[in-house]
C-alpha cells in the first residue's frame, strides 16, 4: 500500500507545490534534472512561466504523456472533470479535460455546467466527478462556513488546503494564477451623479437603487447577506438575474447596481464602474483545481499534469478568453484549445505531430496575448466566423434558432437519443410500479387516499432541489435524473389507474360476477379493459411532465435536450434556448401521439368512454 501512495504524493507534491518550491529558487535546475515530460510538470508545479513549461513537451515528435499506456483499445481508465455552469468554469473544466487527454493515457468524461457551488461539491465528495474548478473563497466561507479573514491569498489556500484534506481528502492543486472575485458594479453615469467610489458611498445611496444580483451571491456569506452585515446596505429593490441578464437590464436602465467578477471583460463594453471595497468584505478568489484524493493516488499524473496550468492563467487572459465566449459566441472547446496552445501545453490546431506548437514566451501575459489566436476555421477570426478578432465584441448578431439547429444536427440527434433513454427508463419503471400499486389500492381503499396524497406532494417538489438532494446518494448524472424523474412519473399514473379501475361500469361488473367469474377474472377481462383509457390518461400526462422535466437533467450532468436550454440562458441566447426547447416541446407532442396510439389499440371494440375522447387525463380530477 506504502509502494502505491509513494508516486501519488510524490506527483501531488509537484502539483501543489506552487510557489513553496519557486521561493526556495530550486524550481529551475529541478526541471533541468526530470525528463522530457517530467520537465513542463515540475516547471509548471514550482510556479516557473508556461514558457519554460512550453519549451520542451509541446515539440519533438510526438506529445509526451505521463501514466501507463492502456493495454487494449477502450481499456484506459475513465475521470471525469465538472464544472459550474458559468462560462468561466465551463471554459477551465475544458481545459482541464484536453489537457488531460493529450498528457496523459486516461479517458476524460465531461460534466460541465453543473448548477452551482453546493452541487459539483457533492458530486466531487461522492465520485461522481473527480476534478473540477473552485475558487479559495468560495472553499473558505460558502463550503467551510469561515469568515474571509485578513491574511490575504496565501492564508486563505493554506486554510481549505489543510482543510479541506482533512475532512475530505480533497487537494487543492497549484492556484491557475488569477483571481475571480466579486465585486459590485454601477454605471459610470449613476457613479458620477451620486459621488460613487467605494461600498461605504453605495451604502449611503442604496435606498435609492435597485439592485440585480445572481442566484449564488444573494444567499452566500460572501454575498449580499454578508454586504449587508458589513455595509449596513439596503437597496430600494433587488431582484434575482441571470448573469448576462444583469448587464442587458443595467444598460436598458432598468438596473442600477450588479455584482460582477473580476475576470469579467463585460464591465468595459457596458460602461460599469466598479467600487472599492474599502472594508475589505470579499475574501480572495484564486481559481484552482480541485481533486479528489483517491483518484490522485489512482493516477498521480492527473495532478502532475493539471500542475502545468500553475500560474500560468492572468486576469487579463482571462478577460480576453472571456470576452469570446460572453460576446463572440465561441465554444468551450475551442477557446480552451487556442489557449492551451498559446501556453504550449497543446498541439497548435492542425499541426503536424512533429511540428513544434507556439511557444509563451514572455509568461503568462505573453500567452494571453495569443491566447485569442486564430485558428484555422475563418481568415477574420478563425476560431469564430462571428468575431471580429479577439478581444472584441462580435460584429454580427449570434447565430439565430434554424441556424443553431443546423450547425449541431449531429449533436442534437444525440441529445434527442440521450433525452429518450432518460424519459423511457423512467417512465417504464414508474409504469412497472404505478399500475400495480394503483390497482393495490383499489383492493385496499382505505390506504389509498393517503399514498395518492403522498405521491403528489412529491409533485410540489421543485424539480432543481429534488436532483440536488440526490446527487450525495447516486451522484451526478444519469442514475439521479432517472430518479427524479420515475418519482415525478408515479402520481399520475397511481390515480388513474386507481380511478380507472375503480370507476369501471358497475353493471358489467355485476353481469361478470353472475356469470361465475371470479374476482381475477373480472379484474383481467371486465376491469382492466374498460379502465383502459383512463389508465392511458395517465400514462400519457407522466410521459409529458417526463420529457419536459428530464431538461433539468442537464444542471447535473445527465445531457439531453437540455443542455443548449442552460447554456443559452447563461449566454442570454433566445436561438440557443430554442434549440432545446423546441424540439424537447416536438418531442413531448410525439410521444403523446404514439402513446395515444396505443390507447385506441387497448380500448376494447365499440367501448364509449364519455368524456375520455381527446380529454387526456381529464378523468383523473374527477376521482
Amino acid at each position: 500500500m506504502r509502494r502505491r501512495l509513494q508516486p501519488a504524493l510524490f506527483a501531488a507534491a509537484l502539483a501543489l507545490g506552487g510557489g513553496w518550491i519557486a521561493d526556495a529558487g530550486g524550481a529551475v535546475g529541478a526541471a533541468e534534472r526530470v525528463g522530457t515530460a517530467g520537465t513542463a510538470a515540475a516547471a509548471a508545479a514550482a510556479g516557473v512561466g508556461p514558457a519554460a513549461a512550453a519549451a520542451g513537451p509541446a515539440r519533438g515528435a510526438g506529445t509526451p504523456r505521463l501514466g501507463v499506456p492502456p493495454r487494449s483499445r477502450g481499456g484506459a481508465d475513465r475521470v471525469v472533470v465538472g464544472s459550474k455552469n458559468f462560462e468561466e468554469s465551463r471554459l477551465l473544466g475544458e481545459m482541464f479535460a484536453q489537457l488531460i487527454e493529450a498528457r496523459t493515457w486516461l479517458r476524460v468524461e465531461r460534466r460541465l455546467g453543473l448548477a452551482g457551488t453546493q452541487i459539483c461539491f457533492e458530486a466531487l465528495k461522492s465520485g461522481a466527478i473527480d476534478v473540477y474548478p473552485e475558487y479559495t473563497g468560495t472553499g473558505l466561507v460558502s463550503i467551510l462556513g469561515e469568515p474571509a479573514g485578513t491574511g490575504g491569498a496565501s492564508a486563505a489556500l493554506r486554510r481549505v488546503r489543510a482543510e479541506f484534506l482533512a475532512r475530505w481528502d480533497l487537494w487543492w492543486i497549484a492556484p491557475l494564477g488569477f483571481e475571480n472575485a466579486y465585486e459590485i458594479a454601477v454605471p459610470n453615469e449613476l457613479a458620477r451623479r451620486e459621488h460613487l467610489v467605494t461600498l461605504s458611498d453605495l451604502a449611503r445611496a442604496a435606498p435609492r437603487l435597485r439592485a440585480a444580483f445572481g442566484h449564488e451571491f444573494l444567499q452566500r456569506d460572501d454575498g449580499l447577506p454578508g454586504l449587508a452585515r458589513t455595509y449596513g446596505i439596503h437597496f430600494r429593490s433587488v431582484q434575482s438575474m441571470q448573469e448576462t441578464l444583469k448587464y442587458q437590464a443595467t444598460r436598458a436602465g432598468g438596473v442600477d447596481v450588479l455584482d460582477v467578477y473580476t475576470t469579467d471583460a463585460r464591465l468595459l463594453l457596458y460602461g460599469l464602474i466598479v467600487l472599492r471595497d474599502d472594508r475589505g468584505f470579499f475574501p480572495p478568489y484564486e481559481a484552482a483545481p480541485l481533486a479528489r484524493g483517491a483518484t490522485l493516488a489512482a493516477h498521480p499524473e492527473l495532478g502532475a499534469v493539471l500542475g502545468l496550468l500553475a500560474g500560468a492563467l492572468d486576469e487579463n487572459t482571462m478577460r480576453r478568453l472571456n470576452l469570446r465566449l460572453q460576446e463572440g459566441k465561441e465554444s468551450e472547446e475551442t477557446v480552451a484549445r487556442d489557449a492551451l496552445s498559446a501556453l504550449g501545453l497543446v498541439s497548435a490546431p492542425g499541426a503536424a505531430a512533429g511540428g513544434a506548437a507556439p511557444t509563451a514566451a514572455g509568461g503568462a501575459a505573453g500567452g494571453a496575448g495569443r491566447a485569442g489566436a486564430p485558428s484555422p476555421a475563418n481568415p477574420a477570426n478563425p476560431a469564430n466566423p462571428d468575431v471580429a478578432g479577439p478581444g472584441r465584441p462580435a460584429n454580427r448578431r449570434a447565430a439565430g434558432f434554424a441556424a443553431i439547429l443546423w450547425r449541431d444536427r449531429a449533436a442534437l440527434a444525440g441529445r434527442v437519443w440521450t433525452h429518450l433513454e432518460l424519459c423511457g427508463m423512467a417512465l417504464l419503471m414508474g409504469a412497472l410500479l404505478a399500475i400495480p400499486l394503483g390497482l393495490y389500492l383499489e383492493r385496499h381503499r382505505r390506504g389509498a387516499e393517503p399514498v395518492i396524497g403522498l405521491l403528489g406532494l412529491i409533485q410540489t417538489v421543485p424539480s432543481l432541489a429534488l436532483l440536488a438532494f440526490m446527487i450525495p446518494f447516486l451522484g451526478v448524472g444519469a442514475l439521479p435524473a432517472v430518479a427524479a424523474l420515475w418519482l415525478y412519473s408515479l402520481f399520475p399514473m397511481v390515480r388513474n389507474t386507481y380511478t380507472g379501475v375503480r370507476d369501471a361500469d358497475p353493471r358489467a361488473v355485476e353481469a361478470a360476477t353472475a356469470l361465475g367469474m371470479t374476482p381475477g377474472q373480472v379484474l383481467r377481462e371486465v376491469r382492466l379493459p374498460l379502465a383502459a383509457p383512463v389508465l392511458m390518461a395517465g400514462v400519457r400526462t407522466a410521459a409529458v411532465i417526463t420529457v419536459g422535466t428530464a431538461t433539468l437533467a442537464a444542471f447535473i450532468g445527465a445531457g439531453g435536450l437540455g443542455e443548449p436550454i442552460v447554456t443559452g440562458l447563461q449566454l442570454a441566447n433566445t436561438g440557443m434556448i430554442l434549440s432545446g426547447a423546441i424540439p424537447a416541446a416536438a418531442l413531448a407532442l410525439l410521444v403523446d401521439i404514439g402513446l395515444a396510439a396505443v390507447e385506441r389499440a387497448l380500448r376494447p371494440a365499440g367501448l364509449e368512454v364519455s368524456g375520455a375522447r381527446g380529454t387526456g387525463p381529464a378523468p383523473a380530477a374527477e376521482g
